[in-house]
């Protein structure tokens, strides 16, 4: 099976930002409050609410809060990005620069744009900003693996 996308849009498949929260429900992205906002044809797009959840002990945004916002984002298009009832997405690298610090009450937002969609492997710049500038750059990559049929 082939898990390139051939199809116009980037994604495989129909997808719905309500499903992408029924996806998540009681996950790390619930605990985090990561809420997804659009679902633009070639990029995935998030917001979280800098909070106590989020941030570290001098009241700014988490670098771990970061990463995991990252991750999702990135993880989650990845696997949109593919037929779901074939393939699955795991995350296999995610490195990051923070740039700046986001303090608490701020909103960041968080979209991913694919670098290189292959059979294989997928490559995601995620860009986190809030207030229109950049906090953090991250790229992540996933690997595409067949799912275990029962």
């Amino acid at each position: 099976m082939d898990a390139v996308q051939t199809s116009p849009t980037l994604w495989a498949g129909e997808w719905s930002l309500d499903e992408l929260s029924a996806l998540t429900a009681g996950t790390l992205v619930d605990h985090l409050g990561i809420r997804f906002v659009d679902i633009a044809e070639d990029a995935l797009v998030a917001e979280m609410v800098v909070g106590e959840r989020t941030s570290q002990r001098m009241g700014y945004l988490h670098g771990g809060a970061s990463l995991a916002m990252a991750e999702t984002v990135g993880s989650l298009a990845s696997q949109m990005a593919v037929d779901r009832e074939q393939f699955a997405a795991l995350g296999l690298d995610i490195n990051a620069n923070h740039v700046r610090p986001v303090a608490k009450g701020e909103v960041v937002r968080a979209t991913a744009k694919p670098l290189h969609v292959g059979r294989q492997t997928h490559v995601w710049e995620v860009r986190l900003e809030s207030s229109g500038k950049l906090i953090c750059i991250a790229r992540l990559t996933t690997s595409i693996q067949p799912r275990r049929k029962n």
